[in-house]
């Protein structure tokens, strides 16, 4: 595909040259990385003249490029807009006298908070309203909301940089009024007190890592709030939240593998937190309140795939544990939620979840799953702890997402929604399947398929393929509305559930982490390769896309196997692994050395990484067509990654296939916040890979 005429920013070269243990690390575009990133969080006019230049000069490039597609991106807009029920609302959760819920307005962008009466008479009393409230800003996004115990008062944090940097207030809901109480820099979530009078949150520090902990009372001053416990090692974050009991504040701190919790009673809290189980490296544990124990998942004693146990609320020492829930290798237990009768949890098995109930009295167990190939379920809202009414979600790739609200003492079920597709879906004209990919190392990599019926499985067709695989995350095979655009033009999409995720397990996490961590990448080549043998798509055919971590592994296929791939969709990719785990400044690093390793101390950690570093690893050769995305506040993966990655790229890469690189100046790692200024950012992506697939 030739640009001729349209030419590309080239970025200076700046060499900057390291040494560590012993190797020359050179980098020519270092200087992208603004020296004051972290005023650029707050305030991204203070971006340096340069480097603005740079990022605009790449806008401005890859709209002259796709502007051949236009029409293409306004027309898939319509149609994933015309799959949403504009003026939707979730269902109605009980908590108390009132029901609360969310709803969208026909043409609002973003979500209204709103209650009635508990049996839903009454007049709607509109609490929060997110269209009002981001009316005068280019970016805003809703942080936590919490309601106080008498049901007087909300907590409500917004962020309207992208930044994740949260302002947090207090709404009074007889008036709608806000306090004078503004909290800034939180984390965004607040955690009542008993009384209602106080909450506790996190404070974001100046290199945007949530490690101090605090205690306000209504009507003071931010500056005098107590500091309530302060996470000292930066390698771990912390954060606060509650007991489904309501009983016990949990300030929790934690990293990818090991976790330390304090509690304090809700009905005290001038009390100061008592610890659970002292910090252990790999040692992991959350904790809920069940009348006089705590309920606790945990991996302790070998129990790799987490066990629950019981603790005495008088003595929770780790010697006082008792097993509940026994470990069974290779069943993970996903998450839990209990209630006043009932311990409920999430499994997967082989890929595929189901839900488990448990009589806390009798001890009676037993469970819930569907009968697809290739499914996913989720916990609902649920506000209230003395139920016997357990919400919970499905979907497949084919079925719509449905909430059904389940009666755990006689086992009956209630449909409260299926999701609406206005402009239409019959899920009878499509196919959802789940193969198997024989890795390098005689591993099995679950792969979920979505197609329609018509689609020949001649390997003429393209196909879209999506990863992610790292912090033990697992990809859903869940619906999603946006896809149908994709599948009804022909393509095949597929997820590639590769290591580095829990779909099998935390064994399947642990074996692509780490010095593991190349697994992840060669299991992804092994699922295209499958695909193209079983015929579903042929070599050189395939749009690969990945976000965030997710990212980073498409910048490592592009660099292993370019030839398999037509089109490479990095979202706000984590390219540049070995520079940021060398700089211990950045929001995420010290958090993330036990998911990647330690470069600054450890030499094989190093060279683990370097080894695979997308960034570090471009060379001279020929690459797929790529597409990189990024956002400018975004303080996860910052923007100089893919702005570097993408100009060492222009510079070594030795054919003409597009390389573009778009970075949203007014948003982070989410992308715009507003549904419909979503979908339009998903619509520039389908139109690059229909582009590059030859389907424009």
């Amino acid at each position: 595909m030739s640009i001729a005429n349209v030419k590309p920013p080239i970025a200076e070269k700046r060499p900057r040259i390291e040494t560590w243990h012993g190797f020359e690390k050179r980098d020519d575009y270092h200087w992208l990385k603004a020296e004051n990133w972290q005023e650029v969080m707050h305030d991204p006019s203070l971006l340096p003249q340069d480097i603005r230049a740079v990022l605009e000069g790449e806008n401005a490039y890859h709209e002259a490029v796709m502007a051949d597609t236009t029409a293409l991106q306004d027309t898939l807009f319509a149609e994933m807009k015309g799959r949403i029920k504009e003026d939707d609302s979730s269902v109605p959760a009980p908590d108390g006298a009132f029901s609360y819920y969310s709803s969208y307005i026909t043409g609002g962008q973003q979500p209204r908070f709103a209650r009635k009466l508990r049996d839903m008479s009454g007049p709607e009393q509109l609490l929060l309203d997110g269209n009002e409230l981001s009316k005068d800003t280019e970016y805003f996004r809703f942080g936590g909301i919490a309601i106080s115990p008498d049901h007087s008062l909300a907590a409500w944090s917004f962020d309207n940089k992208g930044s994740e940097f949260y302002e947090l207030r207090v709404r009074d809901l007889a008036t709608g009024q806000d306090h004078a109480d503004i909290l800034q820099n939180t984390a965004g979530e607040a955690t009542w007190a008993a009384d209602g009078k106080s909450y506790f949150y996190t404070v974001q520090d100046e290199n945007h890592r949530p490690l101090k902990t605090y205690h306000h009372i209504l009507g003071q001053p931010q500056e005098s709030d107590r500091l309530v416990y302060e996470e000292k090692d930066t390698g771990l974050f912390s954060g606060v939240g509650k007991t489904n009991s309501e009983h016990f504040i949990v300030i929790s701190s934690h990293d990818h593998d090991t976790s330390e919790n304090w509690i304090i009673d809700a009905a005290r809290p001038l009390d100061a937190p008592k610890l659970i189980a002292a910090r252990k490296t790999g040692l992991e544990y959350d904790i809920e309140h069940w009348i006089d124990q705590f309920i606790i998942k945990t991996n302790a004693d070998g129990a790799e795939d987490y066990k629950i146990v019981t603790a005495p609320v008088a003595d929770p020492r780790p010697e006082n544990w008792i097993d509940l829930i026994p470990h069974r290798e290779g069943c993970l237990i996903v998450g839990t939620i209990v209630l006043k009768n009932w311990l409920v949890r999430m499994e997967r098995e082989n890929a595929l979840p189901r839900i488990v109930v448990r009589d806390m009295k009798t001890g009676e167990e037993h469970s819930i799953a569907f009968d697809e190939e290739a499914y996913s379920l989720g916990f609902g809202e649920m506000r209230e702890y003395d139920t016997d009414i357990l919400r919970f979600s499905y979907s497949s790739m084919t079925t719509p997402s449905q909430v059904y609200d389940y009666n755990m003492r006689d086992r009956s079920r209630v449909l409260r929604k299926t999701q609406e597709v206005p402009s239409g879906h019959e899920p009878a004209n499509y196919v959802t399947r789940r193969v198997q990919a024989l890795a390098h190392d005689g591993e099995l990599i679950p792969v979920t398929l979505l197609y329609r019926k018509s689609t020949p499985l001649d390997g003429s067709a393209p196909l879209w393929l999506y990863g992610y695989g790292s912090y033990g995350i697992s990809i859903p095979a869940g619906f999603n509305t946006n896809i149908l655009s994709l599948v009804d033009r022909g393509f095949i999409y597929a997820i590639a559930h590769v290591r580095g995720g829990e779909e099998k397990g935390r064994r399947w996490y642990k074996t692509g982490k780490l010095e593991h961590k190349n697994n992840t990448f060669r299991d992804f080549i092994s699922c295209a390769e499958h695909l193209i043998r079983s015929g579903f798509t042929a070599k050189g055919n395939i749009v690969a896309q990945g976000g965030s971590a997710g990212g980073m592994l498409m910048g490592a296929v592009s660099n292993m196997a370019p030839e398999l791939f037509k089109g490479i969709v990095a979202d706000v990719p984590f390219v540049d692994v070995l520079s940021t785990m060398l700089d211990d400044t950045l929001p995420l690093t010290p958090p993330e050395w036990p998911e990647w390793g330690n470069p600054i101390k450890d030499k094989a950690a190093y060279e683990a990484i370097a080894a695979y570093s997308p960034y570090d690893r471009v060379e001279a050769k020929a690459y797929p067509n790529i597409l990189a995305v990024g956002g400018l506040t975004d303080p996860r993966v910052t923007y100089w990654e893919p702005a570097k990655w993408v100009a060492r790229l222009r510079e070594l890469k030795t054919n003409d296939n597009l390389l573009l690189f778009k970075t949203n100046m007014g948003a982070g790692h989410g992308g715009a916040s507003g549904r419909f200024d979503r979908l339009k950012e998903v619509a520039f992506v389908y139109a690059f890979g229909m582009k590059v697939a030859g389907l424009v």
